[in-house]
Protein backbone atom coordinates (compact mmCIF):
# COMPACT_ATOMS: atom_id res chain seq x y z
CA UNK A 1 0.00 0.00 0.00
CA UNK A 2 1.03 3.97 -0.49
CA UNK A 3 2.66 5.31 2.45
CA UNK A 4 3.78 8.63 3.43
CA UNK A 5 5.44 10.82 0.92
CA UNK A 6 5.31 8.21 -1.43
CA UNK A 7 6.34 10.27 -5.16
CA UNK A 8 5.70 7.04 -7.27
CA UNK A 9 3.15 3.77 -7.84
CA UNK A 10 2.41 1.55 -5.30
CA UNK A 11 4.21 -2.10 -6.05
CA UNK A 12 2.53 -3.75 -8.25
CA UNK A 13 0.68 -6.90 -6.86
CA UNK A 14 -1.08 -8.44 -10.89
CA UNK A 15 0.91 -8.68 -13.91
CA UNK A 16 -1.05 -5.79 -15.74
CA UNK A 17 -0.25 -3.43 -13.03
CA UNK A 18 3.13 -4.74 -14.14
CA UNK A 19 2.50 -4.22 -17.83
CA UNK A 20 0.68 -0.60 -16.07
CA UNK A 21 4.48 0.36 -14.32
CA UNK A 22 6.37 -0.51 -17.45
CA UNK A 23 3.86 1.57 -19.97
CA UNK A 24 4.47 4.41 -17.97
CA UNK A 25 8.30 4.41 -17.67
CA UNK A 26 8.13 3.65 -21.54
CA UNK A 27 6.19 6.91 -22.30
CA UNK A 28 7.75 8.56 -19.31
CA UNK A 29 11.09 8.63 -20.86
CA UNK A 30 9.95 9.41 -24.20
CA UNK A 31 8.79 12.39 -22.58
CA UNK A 32 11.78 13.43 -20.97
CA UNK A 33 13.44 12.85 -24.30
CA UNK A 34 11.67 15.26 -25.81
CA UNK A 35 11.45 18.33 -22.88
CA UNK A 36 15.35 17.99 -22.86
CA UNK A 37 15.24 18.52 -26.49
CA UNK A 38 13.03 21.47 -26.99
CA UNK A 39 14.65 22.75 -24.00
CA UNK A 40 17.69 22.68 -25.95
CA UNK A 41 16.12 24.54 -28.54
CA UNK A 42 14.70 27.20 -26.60
CA UNK A 43 18.20 27.88 -24.81
CA UNK A 44 20.40 27.88 -27.96
CA UNK A 45 17.65 30.47 -29.89
CA UNK A 46 17.94 32.66 -26.61
CA UNK A 47 21.46 32.99 -26.39
CA UNK A 48 22.72 32.84 -29.62
CA UNK A 49 22.71 35.71 -32.36
CA UNK A 50 23.58 34.01 -34.67
CA UNK A 51 20.94 33.25 -37.70
CA UNK A 52 20.60 30.28 -40.14
CA UNK A 53 18.93 31.29 -43.31
CA UNK A 54 18.39 27.88 -44.45
CA UNK A 55 16.17 26.95 -40.67
CA UNK A 56 13.78 30.01 -41.67
CA UNK A 57 12.61 28.56 -45.07
CA UNK A 58 13.35 24.73 -45.30
CA UNK A 59 10.66 22.14 -46.53
CA UNK A 60 12.73 19.42 -44.96
CA UNK A 61 12.86 20.58 -41.92
CA UNK A 62 8.99 21.38 -41.82
CA UNK A 63 8.76 17.33 -43.18
CA UNK A 64 10.69 16.29 -40.29
CA UNK A 65 8.88 18.27 -37.83
CA UNK A 66 5.56 16.63 -39.08
CA UNK A 67 6.55 13.37 -39.33
CA UNK A 68 8.88 12.94 -36.08
CA UNK A 69 5.55 13.52 -34.19
CA UNK A 70 3.39 11.00 -35.60
CA UNK A 71 6.08 8.41 -35.13
CA UNK A 72 6.86 9.53 -31.61
CA UNK A 73 2.77 8.79 -31.43
CA UNK A 74 2.93 5.82 -32.92
CA UNK A 75 5.36 4.61 -30.43
CA UNK A 76 3.36 5.27 -27.79
CA UNK A 77 -0.21 3.97 -29.10
CA UNK A 78 0.85 0.72 -29.58
CA UNK A 79 2.07 -0.66 -26.20
CA UNK A 80 -1.28 0.93 -24.89
CA UNK A 81 -3.17 -0.38 -27.36
CA UNK A 82 -1.67 -3.89 -26.26
CA UNK A 83 -2.80 -3.21 -22.37
CA UNK A 84 -6.29 -2.10 -23.23
CA UNK A 85 -6.67 -5.08 -25.09
CA UNK A 86 -5.41 -7.02 -22.29
CA UNK A 87 -7.44 -5.51 -19.54
CA UNK A 88 -11.05 -6.03 -21.79
CA UNK A 89 -9.85 -10.06 -21.96
CA UNK A 90 -11.38 -12.25 -19.63
CA UNK A 91 -11.03 -16.04 -20.64
CA UNK A 92 -12.54 -18.99 -18.53
CA UNK A 93 -12.31 -16.87 -15.26
CA UNK A 94 -11.83 -19.22 -11.66
CA UNK A 95 -13.64 -17.18 -9.76
CA UNK A 96 -16.33 -14.91 -10.28
CA UNK A 97 -17.17 -12.11 -7.45
CA UNK A 98 -19.86 -9.57 -7.83
CA UNK A 99 -19.25 -6.43 -5.50
CA UNK A 100 -22.32 -4.37 -5.30
CA UNK A 101 -21.80 -0.96 -4.27
CA UNK A 102 -24.29 1.04 -1.38
CA UNK A 103 -24.11 4.16 0.59
CA UNK A 104 -21.80 3.46 1.68
CA UNK A 105 -20.54 -0.17 2.03
CA UNK A 106 -19.97 -2.75 -0.44
CA UNK A 107 -21.28 -5.98 -0.11
CA UNK A 108 -19.85 -9.06 -2.30
CA UNK A 109 -21.51 -12.63 -3.75
CA UNK A 110 -19.55 -15.41 -4.54
CA UNK A 111 -21.42 -16.17 -8.13
CA UNK A 112 -19.99 -19.99 -7.89
CA UNK A 113 -21.08 -20.90 -4.45
CA UNK A 114 -24.64 -21.72 -3.47
CA UNK A 115 -24.93 -18.82 -0.46
CA UNK A 116 -21.56 -16.84 0.13
CA UNK A 117 -22.38 -13.50 0.20
CA UNK A 118 -21.38 -10.71 2.87
CA UNK A 119 -21.06 -6.80 3.66
CA UNK A 120 -17.88 -5.33 4.05
CA UNK A 121 -18.12 -2.30 6.27
CA UNK A 122 -15.33 0.07 7.55
CA UNK A 123 -13.79 -0.11 10.72
CA UNK A 124 -14.78 2.71 12.60
CA UNK A 125 -11.09 4.41 14.45
CA UNK A 126 -12.22 3.41 17.80
CA UNK A 127 -12.47 -0.25 16.82
CA UNK A 128 -9.24 -0.61 15.23
CA UNK A 129 -6.72 -3.10 16.50
CA UNK A 130 -2.87 -2.39 16.50
CA UNK A 131 -1.57 -3.12 13.03
CA UNK A 132 -5.10 -2.02 11.10
CA UNK A 133 -5.06 1.30 8.78
CA UNK A 134 -7.57 3.94 9.59
CA UNK A 135 -10.16 4.68 6.89
CA UNK A 136 -8.86 1.51 4.85
CA UNK A 137 -9.71 -1.59 7.40
CA UNK A 138 -13.21 -3.62 6.68
CA UNK A 139 -14.67 -5.98 8.74
CA UNK A 140 -14.82 -8.64 6.36
CA UNK A 141 -12.53 -9.17 3.79
CA UNK A 142 -12.87 -10.25 -0.16
CA UNK A 143 -10.69 -13.61 -0.21
CA UNK A 144 -9.33 -14.65 -3.10
CA UNK A 145 -7.29 -17.53 -4.27
CA UNK A 146 -3.86 -16.13 -5.88
CA UNK A 147 -2.39 -17.20 -8.98
CA UNK A 148 -6.05 -17.29 -10.25
CA UNK A 149 -8.15 -15.60 -12.47
CA UNK A 150 -10.36 -13.71 -10.81
CA UNK A 151 -13.76 -11.72 -12.95
CA UNK A 152 -15.54 -9.27 -10.69
CA UNK A 153 -18.95 -8.05 -11.98
CA UNK A 154 -19.27 -4.36 -10.37
CA UNK A 155 -22.62 -2.41 -9.67
CA UNK A 156 -24.01 -0.39 -7.50
CA UNK A 157 -27.35 -0.21 -6.29
CA UNK A 158 -28.11 3.62 -5.39
CA UNK A 159 -25.24 6.04 -6.87
CA UNK A 160 -22.47 6.24 -8.61
CA UNK A 161 -19.74 4.20 -7.26
CA UNK A 162 -16.23 2.86 -8.51
CA UNK A 163 -14.39 0.13 -7.41
CA UNK A 164 -10.49 0.93 -7.47
CA UNK A 165 -7.30 -1.11 -6.45
CA UNK A 166 -4.00 1.11 -7.06
CA UNK A 167 -1.73 -2.08 -6.68
CA UNK A 168 -3.75 -4.19 -8.62
CA UNK A 169 -4.11 -1.57 -11.66
CA UNK A 170 -8.20 -1.76 -11.27
CA UNK A 171 -10.51 0.78 -11.51
CA UNK A 172 -13.94 0.19 -12.49
CA UNK A 173 -17.21 2.22 -12.57
CA UNK A 174 -20.47 0.75 -10.21
CA UNK A 175 -23.25 2.28 -11.84
CA UNK A 176 -26.94 1.20 -10.88
CA UNK A 177 -28.99 -0.77 -13.61
CA UNK A 178 -25.55 -1.83 -15.05
CA UNK A 179 -23.14 -4.60 -14.68
CA UNK A 180 -19.37 -4.00 -15.26
CA UNK A 181 -16.56 -6.14 -15.07
CA UNK A 182 -12.87 -6.36 -14.73
CA UNK A 183 -10.64 -9.70 -14.60
CA UNK A 184 -7.43 -9.81 -12.83
CA UNK A 185 -4.57 -12.05 -11.21
CA UNK A 186 -2.75 -11.42 -8.05
CA UNK A 187 0.46 -12.67 -8.12
CA UNK A 188 1.59 -13.19 -4.37
CA UNK A 189 -0.40 -13.57 -1.18
CA UNK A 190 -0.77 -10.43 0.61
CA UNK A 191 -3.67 -8.05 1.99
CA UNK A 192 -4.45 -4.89 -0.80
CA UNK A 193 -6.35 -1.91 -0.11
CA UNK A 194 -8.63 0.30 -2.02
CA UNK A 195 -11.05 3.21 -1.96
CA UNK A 196 -14.52 4.25 -3.70
CA UNK A 197 -13.31 6.30 -6.11
CA UNK A 198 -16.42 8.21 -7.51
CA UNK A 199 -18.08 10.77 -5.23
CA UNK A 200 -20.88 9.55 -3.89
CA UNK A 201 -21.98 11.29 -1.07
CA UNK A 202 -21.39 12.33 2.24
CA UNK A 203 -19.56 9.38 3.02
CA UNK A 204 -17.70 8.68 0.30
CA UNK A 205 -14.72 8.43 2.06
CA UNK A 206 -15.22 5.63 4.45
CA UNK A 207 -16.30 2.93 1.95
CA UNK A 208 -12.55 1.08 1.63
CA UNK A 209 -12.10 -1.93 0.16
CA UNK A 210 -9.78 -4.61 1.15
CA UNK A 211 -8.90 -7.76 -0.84
CA UNK A 212 -7.11 -10.93 0.80
CA UNK A 213 -5.24 -12.92 -1.53
CA UNK A 214 -3.97 -16.39 0.04
CA UNK A 215 -3.44 -20.04 -1.28
CA UNK A 216 -5.85 -21.68 -3.50
CA UNK A 217 -6.19 -24.58 0.00
CA UNK A 218 -6.59 -21.63 2.31
CA UNK A 219 -9.07 -19.94 0.51
CA UNK A 220 -10.96 -23.41 -0.09
CA UNK A 221 -10.94 -23.61 4.10
CA UNK A 222 -12.12 -20.19 4.02
CA UNK A 223 -14.64 -20.50 2.14
CA UNK A 224 -16.03 -23.78 3.67
CA UNK A 225 -16.47 -21.88 7.30
CA UNK A 226 -18.11 -19.05 6.00
CA UNK A 227 -20.88 -21.77 3.77
CA UNK A 228 -21.12 -23.33 7.66
CA UNK A 229 -21.91 -20.16 9.14
CA UNK A 230 -24.07 -18.93 6.87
Amino acid sequence: MAHPAQLGFQDAASPMMEELLKFHDHALMILLLISTFILYIIIVMVSTKLTNKYILDSQEIEIVWTVLPAVILVFIALPSLRILYMMDEIDDPHLTVKAMGHQWYWSYEYTDYENLNFDSYMVQTQDLTPGQFRLLETDHHMVIPMKSLIRVLVSAEDVLHSWAIPSLGIKMDAVPGRLNQVAFSISRPGVFYGQCSEICGTNHSFMPIVIEAVPLEHFENWSSLMLKDA
